[in-house]
């Protein structure tokens, strides 16, 4: 069996425009809705939106390769990356190090992609590593770049990337054909198609001995942001880690050919799922602004700290709503305290109660909650 990079034509991939044209024309009236939902945020408000979206981004793009990150951590060091103020936690390397790529990606999109952009960017994926031998420069070790599933004794190969040896002229290629694909040059390219491409492109070379699928997201979201001409704010990562396997099984399916009009469907209607949720999520945040507005001086410090908590669990919430042994978990108040809370919270419309006796939860009153 030969994988696409051991065929005559490698990268030379071929797919189907046709196939592809609804859901770019998609793509692009989203995001003018998405551009003209953002412009109702007041500054400091939309510093939160975004300081937000590129939190969840950035864990859940490490927690599709099985790293769990501290979200406070991670969004403290996002903070501090943007000039804002932060708390003095102490912060560990890995999630300063994606914090970083993270902003850097958001700030500097529109800058060409070079070599030394993505050893940089290694850099950062890699902070603290010690197991690894190629940190900021592509890998070269002798032993093949394998993705392997099974036991030691029944592996299942899934790729085989090219040789270390290969990684200058691959990447050289790569890095050469991200510029001239850049809309607007002679060679541009519609932004899904370009950006499907680029990671797949990527990952199929694996340039870095850890670190490809990380790199390989913030490409996709740079390919985006360069179509549009501005950050895309989108929860690609948040929709790729729900559906982990469709997204491994659609990388396997598409590494020995070079057709891969599949694989494009499939990343473009995960990149407008994406961008819906993202859309979702705006509205929720004007919601949770309006809600404050409304209701912030009503609470007491017990509930302020239950409806801010709520309202960090995002779109889907607590898993079945909020109970009120959740609510003596957070404030560590008592249970009769905890009763006359919520109570409180329903009769000012914060809260929404369902069920009743153990089978009691509540949800915030807002619109957008738990649709997903």
């Amino acid at each position: 069996m030969l994988w696409n990079w051991q065929q005559k034509n490698w990268p030379d991939f071929s797919w189907d425009n046709s196939a592809l044209a609804p859901l770019e024309e998609r793509f692009l009236h989203q995001s003018g809705i998405q551009i003209g939902s953002t412009k109702h945020f007041k500054d400091p408000e939309k510093t939160v939106l975004i300081v937000d979206m590129i939190t969840r981004e950035a864990i859940k793009t490490s927690e599709i390769e099985g790293e769990i990150l501290n979200r406070d951590s991670v969004q403290s060091s996002i903070r501090r990356n943007f000039g804002l103020d932060a708390d003095n936690r102490r912060i560990q390397p890995a999630e300063r190090g994606i914090a970083e790529m993270m902003v850097d990606q958001y700030r500097n999109f529109m800058k060409p992609l070079s070599h030394q952009s993505l050893w940089e960017w290694h850099k950062m994926v890699a902070a603290g590593r010690i197991d690894l031998k190629d940190i900021g420069r592509y890998r070269t070790h002798d032993e093949s770049m394998q993705v392997v599933s099974g036991s030691i004794y029944e592996p299942k190969i899934h790729f085989e990337a090219p040789p270390s040896s290969r990684m200058k002229s691959e990447m050289d290629n790569f890095v050469k054909w991200f510029s001239k694909t850049t809309p607007g040059q002679r060679d541009g390219l519609p932004v899904l198609t370009r950006a499907g491409i680029a990671h797949l492109y990527f990952v199929c070379i694996h340039p870095f001995e850890d670190g490809n699928g990380r790199i390989a997201r913030v490409l996709a979201e740079k390919a985006l942001s360069q179509g549009l001409g501005q950050p895309t704010l989108i929860a690609l990562s948040h929709i790729i880690q729900e559906k982990r396997k469709a997204y491994y099984n659609a990388l396997e399916r598409n590494n020995k050919g070079m057709e891969i009009t599949d694989w494009l469907v499939y990343f473009a209607k995960t990149v407008l799922e994406a961008q819906s949720y993202s859309l979702r999520m705006i509205d929720f945040l004007i919601e949770k602004t309006r809600l404050y507005d409304r209701l912030v001086d009503k609470f007491n410090p017990r509930q302020a700290k239950v409806v801010e908590r709520m309202f960090r669990e995002g779109l889907e919430g607590f898993k079945g709503g909020l109970s009120a042994e959740n609510y003596v978990a957070i404030t560590g108040t008592s249970r009769a305290t905890s009763t006359r809370d919520l109570q409180e919270l329903v009769a000012l419309g914060a809260l929404i109660k369902t069920g009743n006796l153990k089978s009691t939860r509540y949800f915030l009153n807002v619109e957008s909650r738990g649709v997903h």
